[in-house]
């Protein structure tokens, strides 16, 4: 074990053995070669290989990728205000709507008799008011006739309380008809009303005049509604609207108005804008993420709701930043830093560092004096001081 563990030590003095030595020979190198640090004194430490990298200045983004789902603008669930046999529907499932149109229709004779019902009350009631208005007119002359009578003195005060009082039950009369020819107009309006519900319009009120499309269709022709009962969701697809979850260290960093970039595996091949439209202002319990609204335009349909999207956002861009590769980060003593060479004594020197924006690969370091190349490959081998021999440069990423 000592011997295979000699041999794996020195094993940087094979290569100068022939390659068909014998065992004679590997171990007279074994015993023969040492490190300059074993055979001096003063042991000094070993020249380490290591890979470096030139610190640079460049424009460095912080991106996220979220996970998430389209999911329809606005929704809108057509559903009946009366009862009654759904005689026909006009649209189906991929259809699109405009704002009131007819979609649907109830069977209306019911409705429609009503009506007829209502006109007719209307009528009678109409005649009851020109009844009273005549009558009232009567019972007023006769009134005034007593009156006169009375105060010639040819009438008796009896004469005149009883056409006091058919006077005043006229007018009483005339407003008992008057309110009944209000009770059937309304009732007449009230059926004409519930005769226009018959006839199904998609009228959402968001406001808007976008043309939807027909999510799903509840119900076929014949069956039997209750008033409410859904018959057809109808959906905004244009523009749509992406639904992420975002965590307490990337809330703040968004705002209203962000660009975004969306990816989909339904066309992989293609990048979709979009902007952050709505910010959730609470988290929920249950994950602590908040939900962030992205609107995105959608001319041609080719997104739907349900689909999975990656959405890429930039939280924040610095220009001209200090960049080093990420791989050049190490920790010592529970401290981020870096190992700077020294071009002219080949040393390198340890550095704590405080990082920024990360891009990818690349890390920007906030002091501003730091120059020159990092160790981004060998730091194992290495402390503060240590002699170190260039085996590879590297580029801005590390690679």
């Amino acid at each position: 074990m000592n011997s295979l563990a000699n041999l794996k030590k020195y094993s940087a003095c094979l290569p100068r053995l022939a390659i068909p030595a014998t065992v004679a020979l590997i171990a007279a190198a074994i015993g023969g070669c040492t490190d300059k640090a074993d055979s001096d004194t003063g042991r000094s430490e070993r020249v380490a290989p290591v890979a470096v990298a030139q610190i640079t200045t460049s424009d460095i983004e912080l991106r996220r990728t979220f996970s998430g789902t389209l999911s329809a603008r606005a929704e809108f669930v057509v559903a009946p205000k009366v009862s009654g046999l759904l005689e026909s529907i006009a649209v189906d499932i991929g259809d699109e709507v405009t704002r009131s149109q007819v979609v649907a229709h109830i069977d209306n004779a019911e409705f429609n008799q009503e009506v007829n019902q209502a006109e007719a009350d209307l009528a009678v009631a109409e005649a009851e008011l020109i009844q009273a208005r005549n009558a009232l007119e009567i019972a007023e002359r006769e009134n005034k006739r007593v009156s006169t009578l009375l105060e010639r003195g040819v009438a008796s005060d009896s004469q005149f309380d009883t056409a006091q009082a058919q006077f005043l039950a006229a007018q009483a009369q005339l407003k008992v008809a008057e309110a009944r020819v209000q009770r059937a107009e309304s009732a007449g309006k009230s059926a004409r009303i519930r005769l226009s519900y018959t006839r199904i319009r998609a009228d959402w009120t968001e406001g808007d005049d976008f043309t939807r499309v027909v999510a799903e269709r509840y119900l076929d022709e014949g069956q039997t509604v209750s008033a409410n009962d859904p018959i057809l969701l109808i959906v905004q697809l244009d523009p749509i609207v992406a639904v992420i979850f975002v965590t307490e260290k990337d809330y703040s960093r968004l705002k209203i108005g962000q660009q975004a970039e969306l990816v989909t595996d339904a066309y992989p091949r293609e990048t979709f804008s979009g902007v952050i439209e709505r910010i959730a202002p609470v988290f929920r319990e249950t994950t602590r993420q908040a939900r962030i609204e992205i609107r995105i335009e959608n001319p041609d349909y080719r997104l739907r709701p349900g689909m999975f999207v990656r959405t890429t956002v930039t939280l924040d861009r610095v220009k001209q930043a200090r960049v080093i590769p990420e791989g050049a980060l190490t920790v010592r003593n529970q401290q981020t830093g870096i190992f700077l060479l020294n071009e002219a004594e080949k040393t390198v020197r340890w550095q704590p560092v405080t990082t920024g924006v990360q891009q990818g690969q690349q890390v920007q370091i906030l002091e501003e004096e730091i120059e020159g190349r990092v160790v981004t490959l060998g730091q194992h081998l290495i402390n503060d001081g240590s002699p170190v021999t260039v085996a590879r440069e590297t580029d801005a990423t590390g690679l």
